[in-house]
Protein backbone atom coordinates (compact mmCIF):
# COMPACT_ATOMS: atom_id res chain seq x y z
CA UNK A 1 0.00 0.00 0.00
CA UNK A 2 1.17 3.07 -0.59
CA UNK A 3 1.33 5.95 1.82
CA UNK A 4 2.50 9.69 1.12
CA UNK A 5 3.76 12.50 3.13
CA UNK A 6 2.48 15.73 1.94
CA UNK A 7 2.86 19.53 2.71
CA UNK A 8 -0.46 21.64 2.01
CA UNK A 9 -0.53 25.35 1.48
CA UNK A 10 -3.56 26.69 3.21
CA UNK A 11 -5.78 29.89 1.85
CA UNK A 12 -3.98 31.97 4.93
CA UNK A 13 -0.54 31.01 2.99
CA UNK A 14 0.25 28.88 6.28
CA UNK A 15 1.56 25.39 5.52
CA UNK A 16 0.27 21.94 6.84
CA UNK A 17 1.97 18.68 6.78
CA UNK A 18 0.37 15.50 7.21
CA UNK A 19 0.32 11.65 5.93
CA UNK A 20 -2.28 9.79 3.92
CA UNK A 21 -2.98 6.61 2.04
CA UNK A 22 -4.96 8.28 -0.33
CA UNK A 23 -4.29 11.89 -1.26
CA UNK A 24 -7.21 12.52 -3.56
CA UNK A 25 -9.19 11.75 -0.81
CA UNK A 26 -7.39 13.27 1.99
CA UNK A 27 -7.59 16.19 0.32
CA UNK A 28 -11.00 16.36 -0.74
CA UNK A 29 -11.62 16.03 3.27
CA UNK A 30 -9.43 18.81 4.29
CA UNK A 31 -11.45 21.17 1.27
CA UNK A 32 -14.46 20.11 2.76
CA UNK A 33 -13.85 20.96 6.34
CA UNK A 34 -13.43 17.06 7.42
CA UNK A 35 -9.55 17.21 7.58
CA UNK A 36 -7.54 18.25 10.43
CA UNK A 37 -8.66 20.67 12.66
CA UNK A 38 -5.65 22.83 11.51
CA UNK A 39 -7.20 23.12 7.96
CA UNK A 40 -11.17 23.20 9.01
CA UNK A 41 -10.64 27.40 9.24
CA UNK A 42 -8.05 27.81 6.51
CA UNK A 43 -9.31 26.50 3.94
CA UNK A 44 -8.96 25.78 0.73
CA UNK A 45 -5.91 23.73 0.93
CA UNK A 46 -3.80 23.38 -2.31
CA UNK A 47 -1.43 20.33 -2.83
CA UNK A 48 2.41 21.85 -2.90
CA UNK A 49 4.45 18.83 -2.09
CA UNK A 50 3.92 15.57 -2.27
CA UNK A 51 6.30 12.58 -0.90
CA UNK A 52 6.07 8.77 -1.27
CA UNK A 53 7.49 6.50 1.84
CA UNK A 54 7.81 3.14 2.02
CA UNK A 55 5.07 2.18 5.11
CA UNK A 56 3.42 4.02 7.38
CA UNK A 57 6.47 3.95 10.24
CA UNK A 58 8.07 5.48 7.54
CA UNK A 59 6.12 8.44 6.32
CA UNK A 60 5.00 9.53 10.43
CA UNK A 61 8.46 9.57 10.77
CA UNK A 62 9.31 11.77 7.51
CA UNK A 63 6.39 13.82 8.84
CA UNK A 64 7.47 14.64 12.12
CA UNK A 65 11.19 15.59 10.35
CA UNK A 66 9.32 17.84 7.86
CA UNK A 67 7.19 19.64 10.71
CA UNK A 68 10.14 20.29 12.75
CA UNK A 69 11.76 22.31 9.74
CA UNK A 70 11.70 26.02 9.31
CA UNK A 71 8.57 27.55 7.48
CA UNK A 72 11.78 28.42 5.30
CA UNK A 73 12.99 24.62 5.13
CA UNK A 74 9.67 23.59 4.17
CA UNK A 75 9.58 26.16 1.30
CA UNK A 76 13.01 25.03 -0.17
CA UNK A 77 11.84 21.36 0.41
CA UNK A 78 8.83 22.40 -1.90
CA UNK A 79 11.09 24.26 -4.64
CA UNK A 80 13.57 21.51 -4.71
CA UNK A 81 10.79 18.85 -5.49
CA UNK A 82 9.47 21.55 -7.88
CA UNK A 83 12.86 21.66 -9.81
CA UNK A 84 13.19 18.17 -9.81
CA UNK A 85 10.25 17.48 -11.40
CA UNK A 86 10.86 20.16 -14.05
CA UNK A 87 14.03 17.94 -15.25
Amino acid sequence: MAVFVYIVECADQTLYTGWTTDIERRLKAHNTGRGARYTRQRGPVRLVYLEEAPDRPAAQKREMEIKRLSRAGKFKLIECSISAKRG
